[in-house]
């Protein structure tokens, strides 16, 4: 059975999401790592992810319950879709160097960014 955190702080000027366990753990994730790996279909796709760039910067501007069992986070890029299992969250927090890792290697192989300044198709005239 997934761990349920015993105290959830949104910190906006931060932009993280610090989640505390029984046993006295405390993670901080930051609103950039969440949103490259929401749950969501958006991210997740159909079974192969969709890979997420230029959102340094993103923050979380809100969060609520979904039922007894995970979180909806709100992002201020209009991201709100995809729920946050405990089960989730608590991989996310173990795992999050790896994880991060990972998608810097995989932005990297891409050849995208986390800047979105970067991301922005130029049109020209």
């Amino acid at each position: 059975m997934p761990r349920m955190p015993t105290a959830i702080n949104l910190h906006k000027a931060s932009k993280t999401l610090s989640l505390t366990y029984a046993e006295g753990e405390v993670y901080h994730l930051p609103a950039e790592f969440l949103r490259v790996h929401s749950p969501s279909a958006e991210v997740q796709g159909h079974g192969k992810p969709i890979l997420q760039f230029g959102k340094l910067g993103v923050g979380l501007v809100g969060l609520e319950p979904a039922g007894q069992y995970a979180l909806k986070l709100t992002f201020d890029d209009g991201h709100d879709s995809g729920l946050f299992t405990w089960e989730y969250l608590e991989q996310l927090c173990l795992r999050q160097e790896a994880l991060w890792e990972d998608y810097l290697e995989t932005l990297r192989l891409a050849g995208k960014t986390r800047d979105p300044a970067e991301s922005v198709v130029k049109l020209m005239l």
